[in-house]
């Protein structure tokens, strides 16, 4: 992994090391972060012809509609591409846990890869009906808010797809800095380096307002390995608003 930089550009933005899960988090209880998405991809073949297994994080922001990291969907040379996925990519949404079935399995069918960060919008082979959407915040975030990480990767550096913790994982940062297109973020709770680690590329960071409700603010690009206490990059969601709402009916 990558270290976050204080000031990102586009190409950083587009070329930051993949992120994992949440190290030092706490456990999310059934029920919550239902919008929560995990996704899982089974069988990538490489270049070479060889394959693997990877993960990946999301949140559900309309009913047909997920957005995670870019660099989820790529060409067998790791390229980010847009359209029905080469390979099968399934979201998990509205359970905590990676191995409970109360939740919707549903399959991506088509990809919409952002141009100037590694942000992605993939379309659902169905609607998924019974679960909140996550909001698409429209205001940018500023110096010293809180937001909240959610994700579903490993609690520590090692990218091993097989031994993460079954149970969605959570933490709080506080924003350190806003760029034009990116947020940098550290730990603040339930420790000083709650961080993100492998597979957790794509969460959401989301503000959660004194009513209850949630708003996304960005999602999980890159930073040091973890854990740490030192920033994290995302993307933010704010400036790209636009571009989703073209594509996406938002709730």
């Amino acid at each position: 992994m990558v270290t976050a930089l204080a000031g990102l550009t586009v190409l950083s933005l587009l070329q930051a090391a993949p992120a994992n899960a949440i190290a030092n988090g706490e456990d999310v209880a059934d029920g919550e972060y239902t919008f929560s998405a995990s996704l899982s991809m089974p069988e990538i073949t490489r270049g070479d012809g060889t394959t693997y297994a990877s993960a990946c994080s999301g949140a559900l922001i309309a009913d047909q509609w997920i957005i995670t990291a870019g660099h989820c969907f790529h060409d067998g040379d790791r390229n980010r591409v847009s359209g029905p996925p080469r390979y099968q990519v399934t979201a998990t949404i509205g359970q905590a846990t990676r191995s409970g079935d109360e939740g919707v399995k549903v399959d991506v069918a088509d990809v919409v890869q952002g141009e100037n960060a590694d942000i992605a919008i993939a379309k659902l082979a169905k609607p998924v009906e019974g679960i909140e959407p996550l909001q698409v915040g429209e205001n940018a975030p500023a110096k010293d808010d809180i937001v909240r990480l959610v994700g579903w990767g490993s609690s520590d550096a090692t990218a091993d797809v097989d031994n993460r913790p079954d149970r969605m994982q959570t933490g709080e940062f506080v924003v350190t800095g806003v760029e034009d297109l990116a947020v940098n973020v550290t730990g603040h709770a339930p420790q000083r380096d709650v961080s993100a680690c492998p597979y957790d590329s794509g969460a959401p960071f989301f503000s959660e307002s004194e009513d209850g409700t949630y708003s996304l603010v960005a999602t999980e690009v890159g930073g040091p390995d973890c854990p740490h206490a030192e920033d994290e990059s995302a993307a933010r969601t704010d400036v790209l608003y636009d571009w989703i709402a073209k594509h996406v009916r938002l709730p």
